[in-house]
This record gives structure tokens, C-alpha cells and sequence, in this order.
């Protein structure tokens, strides 16, 4: 007697069935998500564009882009935005040099290193560096940092202001955001790679510098670069901390404005709307927008660049 052979059967998905409302209204929420932050994009750039058109009429791009006196508001007005440019670039660097290995040290030892329960401590304690209101930072700079650290402590010659105080403080401050970021990125690496790295003899260490942390280079530095941009865009720690002598910087211990520092003290001026004096903080944003812009694009190659699939 033969028993009749076994049949399965395949279930399919039924593709051509009606979306539930729910879906319907989900995508349209997101889609008008989306295009709302164009928009809202847009409509920055084109605030940005209109007066810089304006200011650009009558100050030359190139005495702009390349001069190397800032003085809007005084007789013989002079917009080379280049001491502003320097000042940037100081605290910008400085930030980097303390932010970059404090942040992915705290990164890789929560990753790698920490227990389970160290690492639901220690991260939720380290965000909160993130909430803390960039003006409390700016005043700890002044007081704290300028005035007593390096001027006491230290006897460094420095004034009452530096970008050295408002780079080291602004560190401080975006170590949560390449922390945080760069230990997500290491924790979604699969845990085969480390037990390979573990069967070929390597240790804990090595496993974590030759492995883990090339394997989520990308997201390591989408995580960067997101620090230089909130470096970059900083306003009131440099506003307080670093000075408001527009200048060409020439070393950290020196006093010097940026240009988020300038838009922050212009912004509260007199300037009568639609001066060349007004225009000047437009122009100066605008500037600023780019540099963002320019640097997002790169993040953007780069981690396309050194994106791992697992």
C-alpha cells in the first residue's frame, strides 16, 4: 500500500489587497515630514540669499571672501570676513582636538569594554552634558575655565577672553553627540565578527581597534561630522568666551570673534533695517550656511565611501 505523497502548501502574500487607513495616513504624515523640511530648508536659504544679494551690490565678493579687516560699523567700514573665518576655524579645531578621543574612548568602552549595566548608567549620564543650555557652558568658560584655570592654575598668558577657553569648553560640549553616535554605531556591529576575532586569537583590545571600530567607520564619522557642524554653528559659548575683537587669529591663547559670535552681537545692535550695517549679518550667515552645506556633503561621500553591508 502506497501512501499518497505529503503536499505543502505555500502561503502568499496577498499584494494586491487595500491598504489599512492607518498605513494611508502614516505615509502621508511622513511625506508631508518630508516635504516640510525642504521647505522650511528652502525658505532659510532664501532669507539668507535676498538681503546677501543686496549687501553684495555694494561690497565686492572678493573684498568679502579675502579681506583681512572686519569693521562694519565704523567710519571707514572695511568687510573682509577673514578674522572672523580664523576665529571659527580655532574654535572649531580646538573643540575637535579634546571632543574626537574623549568622545570615541567613552564610545568604544561602552561598547566593548563596559557591563551591561555600567553602560545603562554611564551613557544617560553622559547625554546630560547634551541638555545643559550652551549659555551655561559660555558662562563656565568665562568664569570658570578663562579666569581661573588657565589664567591661576596655569599662569597662561591670556586676557579675559581666548579661543582656547571657548574651543576647550565647546569640546566639552559635543562629546555626548560623538559618544553617543559612534557607541550606536559599534553596538550595531554583528557580534560574528568579534567571536571570528576572538577564534583567531585576538584579544578584547585588539578586537575592538582592528575590528569593531573599522567595521562602523562610517557611522563613526557621520558622528564627527555632525560634532564639527554643531561646532561650527555654536553661538553662545563662543559669544561670551571668545571674544568680540574681530581679528586674525594667530594662536589659542589670543581673543577673537567668530561668525556666529558676530551675527549674536550684531543681532542686538541698532542697525537700521536694510543698512548695509544690517546686511552684513546676512551675509555673514549665508557664509555660514555654505561652510555647513560643504561639509555635510563631504560627511555624505565619505560614509558612502566607507559604508560596511552585513
Amino acid at each position: 500500500m502506497t501512501s499518497a505523497p505529503a503536499t505543502t502548501e505555500v502561503a502568499h502574500l496577498d499584494l494586491t489587497r487595500k491598504p489599512r487607513p492607518w498605513d494611508t495616513a502614516a505615509r502621508a504624515i511622513f511625506r508631508v515630514a518630508a516635504a516640510l523640511t525642504i521647505a522650511i530648508t528652502l525658505g532659510i536659504l532664501v532669507a539668507l540669499i535676498v538681503p546677501s544679494i543686496e549687501f553684495f551690490s555694494e561690497v565686492p565678493i572678493n573684498e568679502f571672501l579675502f579681506g583681512t579687516r572686519w569693521a562694519p560699523r565704523f567710519a571707514d567700514a572695511s568687510f573682509g570676513v577673514v578674522p572672523l573665518v580664523t576665529a571659527t576655524a580655532w574654535t572649531t579645531v580646538i573643540a575637535l582636538f579634546f571632543a574626537i578621543p574623549l568622545g570615541l574612548g567613552a564610545a568604544i568602552f561602552m561598547s566593548e569594554f563596559a557591563h551591561k549595566r555600567t553602560r545603562k548608567i554611564l551613557k544617560p549620564v553622559l547625554e546630560v552634558l547634551a541638555g545643559i543650555p550652551t549659555v551655561v557652558y559660555g558662562y563656565f568658560a568665562v568664569q570658570f575655565i578663562q579666569a581661573t584655570v588657565f589664567r591661576d592654575w596655569l599662569n597662561l598668558d591670556t586676557g579675559s577672553f581666548s579661543v582656547l577657553s571657548a574651543g576647550f569648553v565647546m569640546g566639552i560640549m559635543i562629546i555626548p553627540t560623538i559618544a553617543s553616535i559612534s557607541e550606536d554605531a559599534m553596538s550595531a556591529v554583528p557580534n560574528s565578527l568579534r567571536q571570528g576575532s576572538a577564534a583567531l586569537g585576538a584579544n578584547r583590545r585588539q578586537t575592538s581597534l582592528k575590528v569593531v571600530f573599522p567595521a562602523a567607520l562610517s557611522g563613526i564619522i557621520a558622528a564627527i561630522v555632525l560634532g564639527i557642524s554643531r561646532a561650527v554653528g555654536e553661538t553662545m559659548i563662543v559669544a561670551l568666551a571668545a571674544g568680540q575683537q574681530a581679528r586674525i587669529v594667530g594662536g589659542p591663547l589670543e581673543a577673537g570673534q567668530t561668525m556666529t559670535g558676530f551675527i549674536a552681537n550684531a543681532a542686538l545692535g541698532d542697525s537700521r533695517v536694510g543698512s548695509l550695517e544690517y546686511n552684513t549679518l546676512f551675509a555673514v550667515g549665508l557664509l555660514l550656511f555654505l561652510i555647513t552645506l560643504l561639509i555635510n556633503m563631504i560627511s555624505i561621500w565619505i560614509v558612502r565611501r566607507f559604508r560596511e553591508a552585513y
